[in-house]
C-alpha cells in the first residue's frame, strides 16, 4: 500500500529500500518491548551508524554519503513507519548532532566530532528549551561568561533528546553571552563535553511518547570548557539556532509521513477484514471515507516534506525553505495526529491496547505537533512570511 512519490535519485531509492528492510528486520519485533521498558537500545544507534544512516547529510571528506536531506527525510520516514522513537533518535541526531557542527564548527572542531557521530559510535545533543523557555528562544535564562579563557556555564534545559545515552558525547548548548545594546540578549551556541565537571544529566523524562528515545533534563553548576568551543560566531546564536531548526522540522514532517503510512498500511487491512453485520467494515462509506481521508493526508504529507528537501539540497533561497518546512512540519504532523485517531476508530477496542501497535503511535503522534516547533508557531512562521504583522 505504499506510494512512493518523491524525488528520489537511484541512491535514494537504493537507500529507502536498505531501510525498510533494516526496519522491519531489526526494529519492529522489538519495539513493543523497547516502548515498554522506556529504553533506547544503544546498539541500534550503532546499526544505524553502521548502514550510514548517520552520515547522509554529511560530504565524503567525514565519512558521509553526501544524500542530503531528502536521504535524511528518506530514512527517517521508513523507520517512523515501524517506531517513531528510533526515528526521532536518528532526525535528532544528523539534524541538530551532527548538522550543527557541519554547518558552524571549525575544522578543528568537525575532526574531533564528526567521526564518531557520523559513524553512530556516539550521539550529539541540542540544548534549546529551556523550563521556563520553549519557542521563545529570547527568553533564555542559561549563561555563559568568559572567564581567563573559559566559558562558565549555567542554567538547566528540559526535554533535551540523546542527552543522558552511554554514548552521548557533547551537547552544544545555547545560552546567553551578554547583552546587545537595545536590550536583547545576545546567544551563544558552545560545545560542551558530556564529561565536563558540573554538567549533570537528570534522570529520564517519564514521557506519553517517544518512550523508547532517550531525553532528559540538563542542569549546568559552574561547568567550565575552553574559549574555543564556541560554535561559530558569538552572538549569532539564535540564527544558528533557527537554521538547525528548519532542517529538523523537515525531518519531523518525514516522521509524521512514516506514521500515516504506517496508520493506511494497518486500517486497510484491518478495515477489509475486521468483521461487522454480516460483512467487513471497510464496506460502510462512514469507514472507508475516512481510511481514504488518510491517503489524502499521506499524499500531501509526503510531497510537502520532499519539497521541503529538496529546495534545501538545491540551495534555494532561504526564506523560501523556511516557509516550506514550517508548511510541511504543520501539515504532516497535525494529520498523523488525525490518521492515529481513525485509525485507533477503525481498529475499535484493540486500537487503544498496549499490546498493538495504534495505541504507541496513537501516543507517539501528539508530540509531532509540539517537538521542532508547536503548530501554533508554525501558523505564525507562515503568517509573517506572507507579510501579516502577526504577534
Amino acid at each position: 500500500m505504499r506510494n512512493m512519490h518523491t524525488p528520489e535519485n537511484p541512491e535514494h531509492t537504493k537507500l529507502r529500500d536498505a531501510v525498510r528492510d533494516y526496519a522491519d528486520r531489526e526494529i519492529a519485533p522489538h519495539i513493543a518491548r523497547w516502548d515498554r521498558e522506556c529504553r533506547l537500545p544503544v546498539e541500534v544507534v550503532h546499526q544505524m551508524g553502521e548502514l550510514g544512516l548517520f552520515g547522509l547529510t554529511a560530504p565524503e571528506e567525514y565519512g558521509g554519503s553526501d544524500l542530503g536531506l531528502t536521504g535524511l527525510s528518506i530514512a527517517v520516514e521508513e523507520i517512523g513507519r515501524v517506531d517513531q522513537s528510533v526515528g526521532i533518535t536518528l532526525g535528532a541526531g544528523v539534524g541538530l548532532g551532527v548538522g550543527s557542527l557541519l554547518a558552524y564548527g571549525t575544522e578543528d572542531q568537525k575532526q574531533t566530532w564528526l567521526p564518531d557521530l557520523i559513524a553512530g559510535r556516539t550521539l550529539g545533543s541540542f540544548g534549546l528549551t529551556e523550563p521556563g523557555a520553549g519557542s521563545d528562544a529570547n527568553a533564555m535564562s542559561t549563561t555563559a561568561e568568559l572567564t581567563d579563557g573559559h566559558w562558565v556555564i549555567n542554567g538547566a534545559k528540559q526535554f533535551i533528546t540523546n542527552s543522558g545515552t552511554p554514548i552521548t558525547s557533547l551537547c552544544t548548548v545555547a545560552a546567553r553571552t551578554g547583552t546587545r545594546p537595545d536590550g536583547s540578549p545576545e546567544l551563544s551556541a558552545i560545545i560542551v563535553p558530556n564529561d565536563t565537571p558540573g554538567f549533570v544529566v537528570e534522570p529520564l523524562h517519564d514521557k506519553m511518547s517517544w518512550r523508547a528515545c532517550d531525553t532528559h533534563p540538563l542542569r549546568f553548576e559552574n561547568v567550565r570548557v575552553p574559549e574555543g568551543n564556541l560554535l561559530g560566531e558569538r552572538g549569532n546564536g539564535f540564527k544558528q539556532l533557527m537554521l538547525c531548526l528548519n532542517t529538523g522540522r523537515v525531518a519531523v514532517a518525514a516522521l509524521a509521513t512514516g506514521c500515516i503510512q504506517a496508520m493506511l498500511d494497518l486500517t486497510v487491512e484491518r478495515a477489509g477484514v475486521r468483521p461487522t453485520f454480516g460483512g467487513p467494515i471497510g464496506r460502510k462509506q462512514g469507514v472507508a471515507f475516512q481510511v481514504a481521508d488518510i491517503e489524502v493526508m499521506l499524499q500531501a504529507s509526503r510531497a510537502l516534506t520532499y519539497r521541503a528537501a529538496a529546495l534545501k539540497d538545491s540551495g534555494a533561497p532561504l526564506d523560501e525553505f523556511r516557509r516550506a518546512s514550517s508548511v510541511a512540519k504543520l501539515y504532516a504532523t497535525e494529520s498523523a495526529v488525525t490518521a492515529t485517531r481513525i485509525a485507533a476508530q477503525v481498529f475499535g477496542g484493540y486500537g487503544v491496547m498496549e499490546d498493538g501497535p495504534i495505541a504507541r503511535f496513537y501516543r507517539d503522534a501528539k508530540v509531532l505537533e509540539i517537538g521542532e516547533g508547536t503548530s501554533e508557531l508554525q501558523r505564525m512562521l507562515i503568517a509573517r512570511g506572507l507579510g501579516l504583522p502577526v504577534e
